[in-house]
């Protein structure tokens, strides 16, 4: 018989799937009209609409990926040709809007941050002095940089403008604080493997009342299957019948957004902060540098920069063997750092495995480091 032992999975998501979740996964596929599909779609709606804190507006679960949550976003709110749209990169993810726009013949600007860093507060306020747009758009946490943006600053400035704000939380929705009634967040766009922890084949939307206003204004958009308004009656009624649903995968996400409301938000977002502070202070112990500012860290992704003398390729592949995956650098980073996810249900005891493998990789590369050194340091900022 052929074993496939499990590798702790770190990468900048998928990440690892809870038992839970892949019992739902699992569960015997049933109608997508039926009244377990009723309850758990209306059910996932109303959760994600609680963990990006948003009392009224609509939430969408449709099959998909994060990109499609991104040309969801972009086409039912911004009409080619009337609307001008601005967006605040710092990373890949940040381009990838732009490429979006351009596909459709959105009118479009980029404020682009150096790798590593977000734009500031301030830089968006003296550009939103100069210049009207009608939408803003940012990315939250981009994973090719792990730069965390500060979108509750950028959602003040966005306001004053009378701009619609989109937030990419591909990266953060469920690990990071995300408040579309208190902060001004006109849409929040995210995808189900990251934080919630479900495999990948989810996109995912919540729109404010005034961006379904806005997508209700508008005559027409270039898009069939991401059009929200084909979407909404089922939303509300799932017997409804549009487009057939990955129902194994929206009854995992239900469950997945059952186990974030049991956890409590506030007691998440402390957890994925903890962990990401542990993780840091100990690499560092080992030598490692990070790429990030750290101004602009996040607590989903870390980017740590290798110490001299060890070489990315032979780093991760022996870590590999030792039980964990990570992901190398994109673009500019690649060779220089690699890319550790922390989010989603990640437990303590993985944490502290994900460390040991890590002295362990270096133990066997030949890199002097003082044994357990990491442990210590991580042990500091997790306590007892």
């Amino acid at each position: 018989m052929f074993i496939v032992k499990e590798k702790l999975l770190l990468i900048p998501g998928p990440s690892p799937v809870h038992e839970r979740i892949l019992a739902a996964l699992a569960a015997p596929t049933v109608a997508h009209t039926g009244p377990e599909m009723q309850a758990e779609l209306k059910g996932g709606c109303e959760n994600l609409k609680r963990i990006v804190f948003c009392s009224n507006g609509e939430a969408f679960i449709v099959a998909g990926a994060g990109t499609l949550s991104m040309e969801m976003a972009l086409l039912n709110t911004a009409a080619a040709g009337k609307d001008r749209v601005l967006i605040l990169s710092q990373g890949y993810f940040g381009e990838r809007m732009g490429q979006i726009c351009r596909a459709f013949g959105i009118d479009h600007e980029v404020m682009e941050a150096e790798w590593g860093r977000a734009i500031f507060p301030d830089e968006l306020d003296a550009r939103l002095i100069k210049k009207t747009y009608d939408i803003i758009v940012s990315t939250h946490v981009d994973t090719a940089t792990g730069a965390c943006a500060p979108v509750e600053e950028y959602a003040r400035a966005v306001k004053r403008s009378g701009a619609l704000f989109i937030v990419d939380g591909v990266c953060a929705t469920g690990g990071i604080p995300e408040k579309m009634d208190d902060w001004g967040i006109d849409v929040v766009l995210t995808a189900a493997q990251k934080c919630f922890g479900v495999p990948p084949g989810l996109a995912l939307c919540v729109f404010s009342e005034r961006a379904m206003a806005k997508r209700q204004g508008l005559a027409s958009i270039p898009a069939y299957y991401s059009d929200i308004l084909r979407w909404l009656p089922i939303m509300k009624d799932p017997v409804k019948y549009f487009s057939t649903p990955c129902v194994n995968e929206v009854r995992s996400f239900f469950e997945a957004t059952r186990m974030i409301l049991e956890e409590g938000l506030e007691p998440r977002f402390r957890r994925h902060d903890l962990f990401a502070r542990s993780i840091r202070a100990s690499l560092g112990a080992l030598g490692f540098g990070f790429f990030t500012d750290p101004e602009f860290y996040a607590s989903t992704l870390s980017v740590p920069a290798y110490p001299a003398g060890v070489e990315d390729k032979a780093f991760r592949a022996e870590l590999y063997e030792n039980g964990v995956v990570v992901a190398g650098g994109l673009a500019q980073t690649a060779g220089k750092v690699f890319r550790m996810g922390h989010m989603g249900n990640l437990t303590r005891a993985e944490v502290l495995f994900a460390l040991e493998s890590v002295e362990k990789t270096l133990d066997s590369l030949g890199y002097r480091f003082e044994p357990g050194a990491s442990l210590k340091a991580a042990g500091a900022v997790l306590g007892p």
